[in-house]
């Protein structure tokens, strides 16, 4: 017999369903868990993918590949802020719960994590671990891990500055399951899963007895493919492949990490790494240099064919690469001086005395790229309108546009000469006696602090202190050894430096680092010029939440625009090949991906075979 509803129970009923209805319909909208996660709509690969495009899953195993690198080393953990760390440690002996594929702007696929789990406003993120995933000794890598891993890298004065932005905007991180762990964000961000998922994992129990934060040559113990053979403190490392490797199987993983052993040596003088290349002693060399490419690459293994020379190219931005202006110093404060500095600054005679005129100007952080624009006209009607909020306080060229000058192409460069004197007068700083002062009676003297072996940057700033003295302004060339250099620029105790930043076709977060105004007092970020912008941290935030990729666009140029009007560097140049001279004996496969000769190529997709 069915039971009887009184009417009013009847209605409260359906008002109550009706309730509990409209609150799941208000529930944000949950994703399934995926193989993978595209900054933008969905990654290119199927779940089912067997290898990534750019791999060769044929490739055979085998052969010893060794390299060489600029500088020395003090540490063998290249998470922390002390020391300096080979690079090849963490790409090789540690692994991330997701790894990127280099042939798509940005996106990545499962690797110590089987799947992602996000919501469509990215509120927070939930990785999945593979039940088979170890550490290099055998042990199985944990949620514990996991979450030791990610607050440990994100708290300061243990993991380096690169991971501290991400886990402040992290509210909650907690285990969902055995093999389940979740992190929950303090507001969306549809950037932060992606870079979760691409910190690095690391053991808790190795660092139970250790500090973490302390410089050791004691090797940190990962999942990747390979572990830490042989070290000679600062001259040389080698690694050779792990046999019990967790993750070979994978279909990431297929065609990747072909070598048995990896070596690289340590050159204290960065110009003679070429010559180790021609005496046999190294397997491939990375040349910068377009005149030297084209004449000092007749020795007898050229020649021969032992050697082979190829240029890989790339679509990504040129990023920016030149002298920076430390603009926390006093004398670089105005814009005006540092437009004059860059007027001084005779490029096309530079490029053509050391790159035979080949190589074009960045002109902009993201040339070569379609997030570039067009900084040299007026700002297009989307973009002046992200700019609107901070109009008053951009400077002269980020609405307008902004071209760097173009010299007549001599030594003497006469017009931008005077160019530059006239807005150094403007700005206050008047030539006495043949050495530029302000009205305090202040010199102005600039120091390049360079390290041992940069090259080019050496030549450049010799070149350019040429035109410093017809200006009254004395420009003093420190070098120093790799360790001094890098201890000096952590607490920005410079002048000027030389430095590049390689940007990506997704920038984010990350630009924080680079630009942000934390960076201005908190030591360890890359804002070597001292950036402290309302304008570029409101872009960046814009940036990262956009939804669609021509938002996204619209939000990257309009950063360009003022970092660009900004006058923070001096730009050089770039090139849109990379120049590698190696051994026959070396091999890449021939569908080159979007970065080209970047992170996740070499040596990742190489492979040796006579």
């Amino acid at each position: 017999m069915r039971p009887i509803m009184r009417p009013a129970i009847a209605r409260l009923a359906r008002v109550s369903a009706l309730c509990l209805i409209s609150g799941l319909l208000a529930l944000p909208a949950q994703a399934e868990p995926s193989h993978g996660i595209a900054m933008y709509g969905a990654p290119a690969l199927p779940p089912d993918f067997v290898a990534l495009p750019q791999a060769n899953p044929q490739a055979p195993k085998g052969g010893k590949l060794t390299l060489g690198e600029a500088g020395s080393f003090d540490s063998l953990n290249p998470f922390i802020t002390k020391g300096q760390a080979p690079g090849a440690v963490s790409p090789l002996t540690v692994e991330t719960l997701m790894g990127r594929s280099y042939d798509e702007p940005f996106s990545l696929y499962g690797l110590l994590a089987e799947s992602i789990d996000t919501d469509e406003e990215r509120s927070f993120v939930e990785f999945t671990l593979r039940e088979g995933a170890r550490f290099s000794d055998g042990s199985p890598v944990t949620v514990e891990d996991v979450l030791w891993s990610m607050e440990t890298l994100g708290t300061p004065d243990k993991g380096a500055a690169r991971y501290l932005t991400a886990w402040k905007k992290v509210a909650k991180a907690e285990a969902t399951g055995p093999r389940s762990v979740r992190f929950t964000f303090a507001a969306p961000d549809r950037e932060l899963p992606l870079l979760l998922g691409l910190r690095p994992i690391l053991k808790k129990a190795q660092f139970e007895t250790r500090d973490f934060a302390a410089s050791s040559l004691e090797p940190v113990i990962g999942s990747g493919p390979y572990v830490v053979d042989q070290v000679e403190a600062g001259a040389k490392i080698s690694f050779k492949r792990n046999p019990d490797w967790w993750g070979k199987d994978l279909a990431f993983n297929q065609g990747l990490w072909n070598f048995d052993a990896i070596e690289y040596l340590y050159f204290a003088d960065p110009t003679v790494i070429q010559l180790a290349l021609s005496a046999g002693d190294i397997d491939l060399y990375r040349e910068s240099n377009a005149t030297k490419w084209e004449t000092d690459y007749d020795f007898p293994a050229v020649a021969s064919g032992e050697v082979v020379k190829e240029e890989i190219a790339h679509q990504r931005p040129s990023g920016m690469n030149g002298f920076v202006f430390n603009t926390r110093k006093a004398k670089f404060a105005d814009w005006r001086v540092r437009e004059a500095l860059i007027q001084s600054f005779n490029f096309e005679f530079m490029n053509l005395s050391l790159n035979a005129g080949k190589l074009p100007r960045i002109t902009s952080y993201f040339s070569n790229s379609e997030l570039a624009g067009d900084v040299a006209n007026p700002a297009s009607a989307p973009v002046a309108a992200l700019l609107e909020p901070w109009k008053a306080d951009l400077l002269p060229g980020a609405l307008e546009g902004y071209a760097l000058p173009v010299s007549d192409g001599t030594e003497a460069n006469r017009a931008a000469i005077r160019k530059a004197a006239g807005l150094l007068e403007e700005a206050g700083w008047t030539v006495q006696d043949g050495v530029l002062k302000n009205a305090a009676g202040e010199a102005m003297e600039i120091e390049m602090l360079l390290a041992v072996g940069a090259e080019d940057a050496i030549a450049s700033a010799n070149f350019w202190a040429q035109s410093l003295e017809k200006l009254g302004i004395k420009l003093t060339i420190t070098t120093k050894d790799s360790a001094s250099y890098k201890e000096q620029v952590t607490k920005y105790d410079y002048d000027m430096i030389w430095n590049a930043w390689s940007l990506s076709l997704s920038p984010g977060n990350e630009q924080l680092l680079y630009w942000g105004s934390d960076g201005v007092t908190a030591e360890g970020t890359r804002n070597y010029m001292g950036v402290g912008s309302a304008a570029v941290d409101g872009l960046v935030a814009t940036m990262v939440g956009s939804k669609d990729r021509e938002d996204f666009v619209t939000a990257v140029q309009a950063l360009d625009r003022v970092l660009t009007s900004g006058r923070y560097v001096i730009p050089f140049w770039y090139s849109d090949v990379s120049r590698v001279a190696h051994k026959a004996s070396l091999h890449h496969p021939e569908r080159l991906p979007l970065y080209g000769d970047w992170l996740g190529f070499l040596p990742d997709v190489w492979w040796y075979q006579e």
